[in-house]
């Protein structure tokens, strides 16, 4: 027999809800900016919308070979299972342009994908998953219950995304039809805000072991086998809502709201944990030495050693919720809510800092020549030299909260609040 969910219970107060979204007629709602926002040929064009996926469709994926195909260097959030936030191409040397704006129907700050054929694919707060090619075009949109947080990870062909509806899709990279889903937990209320809608939300990664085996979070730690069947779950205290990071070793590592990092072994057991001043939002950066880099929101970096046993940590004026990238020589590069991006050396002394006019969620990008790359509250797209010179800035109309993606050719590819995909590069001729 079936029982028809709860309704969802809106939000008391702008704590409920995520990010800088308030609570109005208890609903959490982005605040009205000033002015129209400018409609794109691609946001007036009748969509290609992939096929509902409810009820649940059955699994219809096979396990994959022993082998599985080279996951890309932008194939995932934070471009690999240690999340480094290094890519193996440049960034442009002159300040590039907007090439195009490929506009959803609400804010993106998930970080974009790009596939082996050059499409790029974006989850949005509109509960759509986008594949746009490089002209941007839409290719493809595929439906979910929920707003999307989650970034996605493409290897095969198979784009793997989680939405706030408490599932992990797996859509086909041609036509965005759902090969299969899974829900993550069993939260009596799958939608809608406050702690409970969000316990179970699939704004995790997912990350990509090197056997294809897929980490999230949701109300624990999961382990999902390629073809969407459960490998394990480990329970928290609070919603896991950063991308795990996988030690050499294989351990998983994550944090949670419940103030607490984990290390998880790879069959499910727990190996250790190491407790911060408030919640761990930031996902886990893994040096080559094995240091494990985390950020906050007490407002501290913290390194730890694969034992979990504090090395150091260094105070900001305010939350870390981006993700630490760690660039040559093993300096550490991340931003803060209190508006500066800090280059740390692995000692956890200050190397230098860059004020932007902004509080700082994106997480940076760190391409083939050490150059970084981020975006701002203050609407801006960053690109700074190693020494934390400013390259140039590009300015945008929405909070960049998204994480950059570059593609081979330079082309930067970012999300915005003003519910815009943004090709960003060298103009053309």
């Amino acid at each position: 027999m079936m029982h028809a969910e709860p309704l969802p219970r809106g939000c008391l107060s702008d704590r409920d809800c995520k990010l800088d979204r308030v609570c109005e007629a208890s609903r959490c709602v982005w605040p009205l900016r000033p002015g129209p926002v400018a409609k794109t040929a691609a946001a007036t064009e009748k969509p290609k919308v992939a096929a509902p996926t409810a009820p649940p469709p059955e699994i219809r994926v096979a396990q994959p070979p022993a082998t599985l195909p080279a996951v890309a260097a932008q194939a995932m959030f934070r471009h690999g299972p240690d999340h480094r936030g290094r890519s193996p191409y440049r960034l442009p040397a002159a300040k590039p342009v907007v090439l195009w704006a490929y506009e959803t129907r609400a804010p993106i700050t998930s970080s974009p994908a790009i596939m082996d054929n050059g499409w790029i694919v974006v989850g949005s707060h509109d509960g759509r998953v986008h594949a746009v090619d490089r002209e941007g075009t839409q290719r493809w949109v595929a439906l979910t219950g929920d707003i999307i947080f989650s970034s996605a990870a493409v290897v095969g062909g198979i784009v793997y995304i989680g939405s706030d509806d408490d599932h992990l899709y797996a859509l086909d990279g041609r036509e965005g039809r759902t090969l299969w889903r899974l829900r993550v937990g069993a939260c009596p209320q799958s939608v809608g805000v406050g702690p409970e809608a969000s316990r179970c939300d699939v704004d995790a990664g997912p990350t990509l072991g090197p056997d294809g085996t897929l980490y999230t979070g949701g109300d624990g730690i999961y382990a999902i086998n390629p073809n969407g069947t459960l490998r394990w779950r480990f329970p928290t205290g609070g919603h896991v809502s950063s991308a795990p990071a996988l030690l050499p070793d294989g351990t998983v590592v994550a944090g949670c709201q419940d103030n607490l990092v984990y290390a998880v072994a790879p069959d499910g057991s727990k190996r250790w944990d190491f407790r911060a001043g408030d919640d761990i939002e930031s996902s886990p950066a893994i040096a080559p030495d094995g240091t494990i880099y985390v950020g906050s929101d007490d407002g501290k970096l913290y390194a730890l050693g694969p034992d979990g046993v504090m090395r150091w940590s260094l105070s900001a004026g305010d939350d870390f919720r981006a993700s630490p990238a760690i660039g040559d020589g093993g300096v550490i590069y991340i931003g803060s809510f209190d508006g500066l991006f800090y280059a740390i050396k692995p000692d956890g002394t200050l190397a230098w800092t860059f004020r932007t006019g902004d509080r700082i969620l994106s997480s940076a990008l760190i391409d083939a020549t050490g150059a970084i790359l981020f975006g701002s509250q203050d609407d801006r797209l960053y690109a700074l030299d190693p020494d934390g010179r400013l390259r140039w800035t590009v300015e945008l109309q929405g909070d960049v909260d998204s994480s950059p993606a570059l593609a081979p050719d330079g082309t930067i590819y970012v999300g915005a609040d003003d519910r815009k995909l943004y090709a960003v590069g060298a103009p053309t001729k």
